[in-house]
């Protein structure tokens, strides 16, 4: 017997006789290059597939990592080509415009011109035009003289350039980026659009008229701007020599027809049941956080929310640019003022929560929460107005919760994390993710309960979540809405308005 319990004799440790076949290996290649037979345990270790043996087979590589491989040389071989400018009708009847526009002003009194209604102007402008046009010794057909006509009252009026594409119901965003180069986002893709600017001179007068409307300014001391537009779209400026490439202007258009949860059901971004939850959680008077990114929808679920409120509450809009539009018949919007030239009379957001405390609302709604304001939401959320809301950036629930304690942290008040933490744990019931994902697509990801305290840390429940499978072809995302299955805790508060039998239904 050796020292390693074996018994001495052939093929025992230290003997060179035969090993036996249990367990042998063959070896991967002979000396010839090729392989030898298979042996007695030899298919223990099968050649791989793919290897790079001679002899063997090329490797085939799979599809899915060939069509990354390729997006990939192909966005590495993309060649940018510029804007293009606008071609054949576009570009001839803009020609026109720019010989005309001069010779118009001359005859036309712009302050008369100002209190008329594009209509009225129409009807002033046509005599005159065609006069114009005369001596230019410009003959026009009928399509024609219409388009120039409304490109001269667009200029004169209106936003010039920008005003086709803020007609247009499926364009959502518009990103300017000085004057040869214009951005729009339709169907959630960005495009190049055809629009140009004459100079930047003319691109910062269509800016200041923007922001001149709701009583802002823009200029190099004050080079940053954020204003609206009478439909309730949200803008904002940035202009030399803080923007690089010429003024700058960012619009965020709103649809005109109110979005319901139905609507937002019914556009695939959530499920049947997250729908059911979450108009019985704005019915029931829940204290809800909307948390997203830029551009993911936070203002529209904040909008489709605002149809579950009672008509009969009292209800306050707080933001900096006013873009919220409540679909409720007793509602006060109010908005910040920034500082005066002397850089005084600055009203914020947090002296506007302060006031809105003395004018007995029901529900408190802030359309963003960026700074120490937070505090002072949660504190209206503690005091009797429960079924306040307010949208935040964050990239899940747990950050969000997170970035509400950053945010208060940032302020003067000198309270403990500790003592922080726990008010947003007793002021917050919901927080609702939204998600803008890579095609483009809107959805709801995350429906997530705040439940309370377990020593310093919140303790949240997720009722929703969506889980991604796979994708399509031609790049759409395929997924589904999973619920945990799990007794909300906010059953007691549904309960108090009738709808707990419905509220658990939906969430199990």
């Amino acid at each position: 017997m050796s020292a390693f319990g074996r018994r001495n004799g052939p093929g025992s440790f230290g003997q060179t006789a035969a090993r036996p076949a249990f367990g042998v290996a063959r070896p991967m290649r002979t000396a010839e290059g090729t392989l030898p037979p298979a042996g007695p345990g030899g298919d223990q270790f099968p050649p791989l597939p793919n290897a790079d043996l001679p002899g063997a087979a090329p490797a085939e590589p799979l599809s899915r990592n060939s069509d990354a491989m390729a997006r990939l040389a192909d966005r590495m071989n993309a060649t940018n080509d510029g804007p293009k400018a606008a071609e054949g009708f576009e570009a001839s009847v803009h020609k026109i415009k720019e010989q005309v526009l001069p010779r118009l002003l001359e005859r036309v009194d712009p302050e008369a011109a100002a209190t008329l209604t594009k209509d009225e102007l129409s009807e002033e402008f046509r005599p005159i035009i065609m006069e114009v046009l005369a001596e230019l010794k410009i003959t026009l057909n009928r399509r024609e003289q219409f388009a120039l006509e409304k490109v001269l009252i667009d200029e004169l009026l209106g936003f010039g350039p920008l005003e086709e594409l803020l007609n247009d119901p499926d364009i959502s965003d518009i990103m300017v980026n000085g004057p040869d180069q214009t951005y729009v986002e339709k169907k959630g893709k960005l495009q190049l659009a055809t629009i140009r600017f004459r100079d930047e001179t003319h691109l910062f007068q269509i800016a200041q008229r923007i922001v001149n409307q709701v009583g802002r300014r823009v200029d190099q001391t004050t080079p940053l701007a954020d204003a609206r537009l009478k439909d309730g779209s949200r803008v904002n400026v940035i202009v030399p020599p803080l923007s690089l490439r010429g003024t700058a202007i960012s619009i965020r258009k709103f649809s005109e027809k109110p979005i319901t949860i139905d609507m937002l059901r019914d556009f695939g971004s959530m499920s049947d049941p997250m729908a059911t939850a979450l108009k019985i959680a704005g019915a029931c008077r829940m204290n809800i956080v909307i948390s997203g990114g830029t551009g993911s929808g936070k203002t529209t679920m904040l909008n489709a929310l605002s149809k579950m409120i009672d008509p009969g509450e009292r209800v306050l809009t707080i933001e900096d640019a006013a873009e919220l539009r409540l679909q409720q018949p007793h509602w006060l919007p109010l908005e910040t003022r920034p500082p005066n030239l002397e850089g005084q009379g600055a009203i914020t957001i947090g002296d506007l929560v302060k006031n809105a405390l003395r004018m007995r609302p029901d529900r408190i709604i802030l359309g963003e929460i960026r700074g120490s304001e937070c505090f002072d939401l949660l504190a209206a959320m503690n005091t009797g107005h429960d079924g306040s809301m307010c949208t935040l950036h964050a990239n899940s629930p747990r950050e969000c919760l997170g970035r509400m304690e950053n945010m208060i942290l940032m302020g003067d008040i000198k309270i403990p994390k500790e003592a922080i933490s726990r008010q947003i744990a007793e002021s917050v019931d919901l927080i609702v993710q939204v998600k803008r994902l890579r095609d483009g697509s809107r959805r709801t990801t995350n429906i997530t309960e705040v439940i309370g305290m377990e020593g310093d840390v919140i303790v949240t429940q997720e009722l929703f979540k969506f889980e991604y499978l796979d994708e399509t072809p031609e790049g759409k995302i395929i997924g589904e809405w999973r619920s945990s299955g799990l007794r909300p805790y906010t059953l007691e508060k549904a309960r108090q308005f009738g709808f707990d039998q419905a509220f658990l239904e939906a969430c199990l």
